[in-house]
């Protein structure tokens, strides 16, 4: 059996096809009686609508093109969920592509999302330079979540305050006694703000001799490998603030092994609040930098830009929070 079309709808309704148009749009401009009408019929017909050709008359696709750094990051899942439900809200659905699986394979799908003519572009995460995603954003509507780069013309950025987020978890840290603490970093503008404003925060406390720094890679293993890096000087330090969650696992794993007790003998601080941090055998301190808002703010931007391509950029910061758990407490024998 052919599946049932939009005249087999207007049949069945008794309307004409353009009607059951602008019902299936939402339109307002339909009395009730023959809404109820449509609907019925789209309900025992079994009728769906076809994408592609409401593609062509629309000349949109309602789709969004969402380019993840790392899929593997858990930072992303509720950033996501904020920017879908916005997006859903708005009758826009969300395409993925992973950066990591990308650069994997030497490819670069932010030109297979403009050949799909996406409608809007949302970078989530901090990227490396790109050629096509500049040349995307300038024949697309785009948006940067959750980092702070590339800086374009016509791109909004919605991210976290790192410089405050990163504050929070050091002011903690000294306001708990520790004295001697280090800090796993990490890449890009990011990872930038959130050393300079760590080794800030250390200074104005006169603890700047006592301030230690790893370069780490955002993952367990890199902050595994930075934390005994950081833990085999002479003076050790007695507490870390970690770049993310996953590079707080890393510090974890790595003080366990090391015969260190957290937090009695290392405080231990992470920051994104994702799920991970919240697992009760890991129960991490961690910054909360609100990444359900991020995402709900990135789809507001894009709608916003959507409807207004040429209006100037702007940056939108959400404001963070410390959440306090298992992994920090006074240094030993204060």
């Amino acid at each position: 059996m052919r599946p049932p079309t939009i005249r087999d709808v207007a049949e069945r309704a008794g309307v004409s096809k353009s009607l059951v148009s602008l019902v299936l749009r939402g339109s307002e401009q339909v009395r009730p009686e023959k809404r109820e009408a449509v609907l019925a019929a789209v309900d025992e017909l079994g009728y769906r609508p076809n994408a592609a050709a409401r593609s062509l008359s629309e000349r949109r696709t309602r789709t969004v093109g969402v380019l993840l750094n790392d899929m593997r990051n858990p930072w992303f899942v509720e950033l996501l969920d904020g920017l879908n439900s916005r997006l859903h809200d708005n009758g826009l659905r969300m395409l993925l592509a992973d950066g990591h699986l990308n650069r994997r394979l030497g490819e670069d799908l932010t030109r297979t999302f403009t050949e799909l003519r996406v409608d809007g572009l949302i970078a989530v995460g901090t990227l490396p330079p790109s050629q096509a995603l500049r040349s995307a954003a300038a024949q697309v509507p785009t948006v940067v979540a959750g980092a702070r780069e590339p800086t374009l013309p016509h791109v909004d950025v919605v991210a976290g305050d790192d410089q405050s987020g990163a504050r929070l978890a050091t002011e903690h840290l000294i306001a708990l006694g520790h004295r001697r603490i280090g800090h796993i970093a990490g890449d890009g503008v990011v990872g930038a703000l959130r050393r300079r404003s760590f080794e800030t925060v250390m200074r104005e406390h006169g603890l700047t001799d006592l301030a230690a720094v790893e370069r780490g890679d955002l993952t367990e293993e890199g902050g595994y490998r930075a934390t005994v890096r950081l833990l085999s000087a002479p003076e050790r330090p007695t507490a870390i603030v970690a770049f993310n969650d996953m590079s707080c696992v890393g510090a974890l794993s790595a003080a366990e092994e090391l015969g260190l007790r957290v937090p009695r003998d290392l405080s231990l601080v992470g920051y994104d609040n994702t799920y991970v941090s919240r697992l009760r055998h890991l129960w991490l301190t961690t910054v909360d930098n609100a990444s359900h808002d991020v995402g709900r703010r990135a789809a507001q931007c894009l709608l916003d830009r959507i409807a207004d391509p040429t209006r100037p950029a702007q940056v939108v910061l959400t404001t963070p929070t410390l959440e306090i758990r298992g992994t920090t407490g006074p240094p030993a024998g204060s």
